[in-house]
């Protein structure tokens, strides 16, 4: 059974809050480390968004606040709390350990694995998805998480040799929105549209050598898709690209010579969940 171990709670004098070398502290700064991710099934969420997507979901084992923060999250104390989550008050030496930021939030939560596997079946009935192609930057992999939640897109697939979405950088530029839709990681670039067609998904690619115009492609568009978004240096791969039913560009009417990934996602989601809300 949890227990809270809020400062004085039972006892009837204030406890010492958890150290930087208290044992479950140690143990859940190792999940700083991919390896520590994979092999306990558990990531660290930092932040009052995430924590509190942590508990709606059910994702959250518990939750460590710095003793100056009670007051500040103490609707997210309350909820854990009430939730049978454990919350434990930590120092700030621990607070800072378990945070990857220069000024920590003062609250994390300890969460159990919400990403999938490729091999996890399918989310069933989808109609836009979004898929990151080797992205390398957590915070790209977080915000296309996103954004994705954010125009409605019914999941979030990830190609081999993208960062962990469990990252702890990912999970705070996510905002919370990890735990609202499926995210898929570690799908193999050669398996990427046979996946897609099996659910009843075009795929189309993001580029800026593409032979539709992103503006005059209503009909094409207002089917359910799967759009891939590439490498931030290098871009979809050829052969990806080659295989792909359609290659989508957004015009560039200024001087800048590109997008970044997560603004051509952007426009490409919201584009797609317009059309395709019209259609329906």
């Amino acid at each position: 059974m949890t227990h809270s171990t809020l400062p004085g709670e039972g006892t009837g004098r204030p406890a010492d809050p958890f150290t930087e070398r208290t044992p479950r502290v140690v143990s859940a700064s190792k999940l700083h480390r991919a390896a520590a991710r994979r092999k306990a099934g558990r990531f660290l969420a930092e932040g009052a968004n995430s924590v509190e997507s942590a508990l709606t979901t059910g994702a959250a084992i518990e939750v460590f606040c710095g003793p100056d923060s009670l007051d500040r999250f103490a609707t997210l104390v309350t909820t854990a709390s009430a939730s049978g989550v454990t919350v434990s008050v930590v120092t700030d030496r621990a607070i800072r350990a378990l945070s990857d930021t220069v000024s920590p939030t003062g609250i994390v939560a300890l969460c159990r694995s919400v990403v999938r596997g490729p091999g996890d079946p399918d989310e069933g009935s989808v109609r836009l998805v979004a898929v990151g192609q080797a992205l390398a930057e957590p915070g790209n992999v977080g915000t296309l998480i996103r954004v994705s939640d954010a125009l409605g897109a019914d999941a979030v697939w990830l190609t081999g040799g993208a960062v962990d979405p469990e990252n702890t950088k990912a999970v705070r530029a996510s905002a919370g929105s990890l735990f609202h839709l499926p995210v898929v990681r570690g799908i193999a670039e050669t398996d990427l549209v046979d996946r897609a067609h099996r659910l009843g998904l075009q795929v189309a690619v993001a580029t800026g050598d593409g032979e539709v115009d992103i503006e005059h492609a209503d009909d094409v568009l207002s089917r359910p898709t799967a759009w891939v978004f590439g490498n931030e240096a290098h871009g979809v791969p050829d052969a990806l690209a080659d295989a792909a039913d359609v290659r989508v560009r957004i015009p560039l009417r200024g001087r800048a010579e590109s997008l970044n990934i997560v603004t051509a996602a952007s426009i490409c989601l919201h584009t797609s969940a317009r059309l395709q809300a019209a259609a329906s």
